[in-house]
């Protein structure tokens, strides 16, 4: 009788890719140079904003000068005009009383 080869033991999925990440690993090792700060190139300090001249140094500061928002609007724009005709009323009705004597206040 002839001597019978014995059948190679089977793998499984698991035991292949174990197999494959070990060799990955190995040639992964052989490549890897360590990194140190003189390898890199040296990045730009991002912690102070400046944005046509103006300068940010904390993140409120950063968010006004980011922002398009407008000024806000005056929401009683009658109250400052009512104010400011007062003012225009008190500074030259003295010279409107002395160039019309005559005239009441209501004309």
């Amino acid at each position: 009788k002839s001597q019978s080869k014995q059948p190679a033991a089977k793998i499984n999925r698991a035991q292949i890719l174990e197999e494959q990440e070990r060799r990955n690993a190995a040639a992964m090792g052989k490549k890897k140079e360590s990194v140190t700060h003189l390898n890199k190139p040296l990045e730009e300090n991002i912690n102070r904003l400046q944005v046509d001249g103006y300068e940010a140094r904390s993140i409120t500061e950063a968010i006004s000068i980011l922002s398009t928002k407008e000024e806000e609007t005056d929401k009683h724009p009658e109250k400052r005009m009512r104010a400011a005709y007062a003012a225009f009323e008190a500074a030259n009705l003295p010279r409107i009383k002395a160039e019309n004597p005559t005239l009441r206040l209501s004309q």
